[in-house]
């Protein structure tokens, strides 16, 4: 009994930490990210008006962010939702470099990019089992 009480705990540790670093980013991504450029920040306004993309796109981005967050915190739906930062953030760091030309801000999307690949990789299953519905 002993033996078996040491390998249940970290495993339930690793998912009280996995759900509580959903919940951060995900919180983080709705009120932190997706909100302000969908109630036009000015910092938002003035990102994207350096985008040239205008204001559909800033929309569209927060949309996507907060839909994204929500489903962070939906443990379903966990998994997808953070395979889908994976691809928004490999495009955010894109643009950071190769449109906007600000390099130096590139780490903020490659480490949330790496956070939502773990939180996808561990949820693997669950996306899998999402498309076999």
């Amino acid at each position: 009994m002993s033996a078996a009480a040491p390998t249940t705990r970290p495993r339930s540790r690793a998912r009280i930490a996995l759900y509580v670093l959903q919940v951060v980013l995900g919180l983080f991504m709705v009120v932190g990210s997706g909100a302000p450029k969908l109630f036009g920040e000015a910092t938002a306004v003035q990102t994207f008006d350096a985008i040239g993309a205008g204001d559909w796109f800033r929309y569209v981005i927060g949309a996507l962010e907060v839909a994204g967050g929500i489903g962070l915190m939906i443990p379903i739906l966990a998994g997808l939702a953070a395979a889908c930062f994976v691809a928004l953030m490999i495009g955010a760091a894109l643009f950071q470099v190769l449109v906007i030309g600000m390099a130096e801000y590139v780490s903020t999307p490659i480490v949330l990019g790496v956070l939502f690949a773990l939180i996808a990789w561990v949820r693997r299953h669950e996306i899998a089992a999402l498309f076999r519905r």
